[in-house]
């Protein structure tokens, strides 16, 4: 249950009590009255800034673990200081509640490190989670929603560092005289579009706080997809390159699937080595429609090969073209549930049986346990990764392993 609050008026009227000179090791002091020597105010022990803090009666029972319960009256000091593991008032969704400042437990549950930034808008969201991590004055936590802390953070960081100004638009800032993202902020709205048109104009106004690039609570739906690899080794033949492309478009339907997606277009190409004139030179590239749109695998495959044999020249078994690079790029992406319907669709229960079946035993026994017979076995045309980093976190087969 999510704990609530309500603000409450709290009258304090004669709350000083009597304070007991004498030491006590155990048990009480005696009530005489030549043991008192002074009296005390118990509230002090709690509030620490009196005209800083607030009282709120909780409604909930989330933070039963800290000693927080139902009913319970809380002071909330506006003046404390936000730390990792402390109890503090936060708004979520609109609504006024009770949480605990996590970052410390993240680290000990994951030991990964993390910086948090709390702002207004998303590019100073970003500046100040940069801040969070840079400076270690905030111990891992920046908040720039006092304007205060947030000139004095944006004057000590070079305008390259935020979030969507690259070379070009920093080079081009910094012949203005734009060094830092306080001077990006106070740029006038104008000059900023003509410098880098609608999209630096839009940074300048999240700088000064106005939010201008929306939150999306649901990903969007992807548009586009692309499957592509540099050859190992030259691909001389036609089988040779038929079992890169049929590689490609294994995986791209596997990426389809995964999404709930079905493609309307796709896009084959190879070519040779750019970077070698002295070589023969060739290149390929062509679009088809895929109709019905689909996400098999088998379609996939037989539309891709197909569209690769168009394009291929001279004998199949070598042409005197050594291909580097093919790739697959699907296009017209939409959900399975908004595919178009045909007049008279494919009967093909089989493909789907197959499709579902490659994709169950791939899941459970790892990547390529099951390929197609057009793949191949050998794999020469396969991307070389002989220095390739071990894959610790994605690869159990990797770790490094002790002998003792």
């Amino acid at each position: 249950m999510t704990l609530q609050l309500s603000p409450i008026k709290i009258t304090l009227v004669d709350r000083h009590v009597p304070l007991a000179s004498m030491p006590v090791p155990a048990g009480f002091p005696s009530p005489a009255a030549d043991d008192l020597e002074d009296t005390i105010d118990p509230i002090k022990w709690v509030v620490r800034h009196e005209h800083a803090t607030f009282w709120w009666r909780v409604s909930g029972d989330s933070l039963e673990a800290e000693g927080i319960l139902d009913g319970d009256l809380i002071a909330v000091d506006r003046a404390g200081k936000r730390r990792h593991g402390r109890i503090v008032v936060a708004v979520v969704d609109g609504a006024i509640t009770v949480k605990k400042l996590a970052k410390r437990d993240v680290k000990t549950e994951t030991c990964i490190p993390t910086c948090v930034g709390i702002a207004p808008t998303k590019t100073l969201a970003k500046l100040a989670n940069y801040a969070a991590k840079k400076n270690p004055i905030f111990s891992g936590v920046c908040n720039l929603m006092n304007e205060d802390v947030r000139d004095y953070v944006m004057r000590r960081i070079p305008v390259g560092e935020i979030w969507g100004v690259g070379s070009a638009t920093e080079a081009k800032l910094k012949a203005q005289g734009i060094k830092s993202a306080a001077d990006l902020r106070d740029l006038p709205l104008a000059l900023g579009r003509k410098i880098g048109t609608v999209v630096l104009e839009r940074l300048v106004a999240e700088l000064r706080g106005l939010s201008c690039i929306d939150f999306e609570d649901v990903p969007p739906q992807r548009k586009g997809m692309a499957v592509t690899r540099s050859a190992g080794t030259p691909m001389t033949s036609f089988d040779t390159l038929a079992q890169a492309i049929t590689a490609h478009a294994t995986r791209a339907a596997e990426k389809l699937r995964q999404h709930g997606l079905v493609a309307g277009t796709m896009t084959v190409f190879y070519h040779t080595n750019p970077h070698k004139p002295d070589r023969p030179r060739h290149s390929f590239s062509r679009s088809i429609r895929l109709r019905p749109m689909s996400n098999h695998t088998f379609d996939l495959v037989d539309a891709a090969v197909a569209a690769a044999r168009r394009g291929w020249k001279g004998d199949p078994s070598g042409n005197g073209y050594g291909y580097t690079k093919a790739g697959i790029i699907l296009d017209d992406l939409l959900s399975e549930a908004d595919r178009p319907a045909m007049l008279f669709p494919p009967d093909r229960p089989r493909d789907a049986r197959l499709t579902d079946a490659l994709d169950a035993i791939n899941d459970r026994f790892g990547k390529k346990t099951m390929v197609l017979a057009r793949e191949g076995v050998s794999r020469t045309w396969a991307t070389k990764a002989d220095h390739r980093s071990p894959r610790y976190t994605t690869r159990i087969s990797e770790l490094p392993t002790l002998k003792v």
